[in-house]
């Protein structure tokens, strides 16, 4: 199948790409933020994320509790074959 994406979507994409193993929702947003000088949304990032997840572009997975985020699990996502064809193109 083949997907269509936006530049949003694009940018939050490489982000996603470019952080690696790093890449959760906060800090996709400050990448974004301090790499491009543009506001984003956290509901806009979950959002996209979640879109791209239904078209199978990125896939994510929940880390470890930590005691810094009280107990709360940080969600990581990375990007899939299907979402590096699509970035490809």
């Amino acid at each position: 199948m083949r997907h269509f994406i936006g530049e949003f979507e694009e940018i939050v994409l490489l982000t996603v790409m470019l952080m690696g193993e790093e890449a959760y929702g906060v800090g996709i947003k400050k990448e974004i933020e301090e790499r491009l000088g543009r506001t984003v949304s956290i509901g806009a990032l979950h959002t996209a994320l979640q879109r791209m997840t239904d078209k199978g572009l990125v896939q994510s997975e929940l880390g470890e509790a930590t005691a810094e985020r009280g107990g709360k699990r940080k969600r990581f996502f990375q990007v899939t074959p299907e979402g590096v064809s699509i970035l490809e193109r």
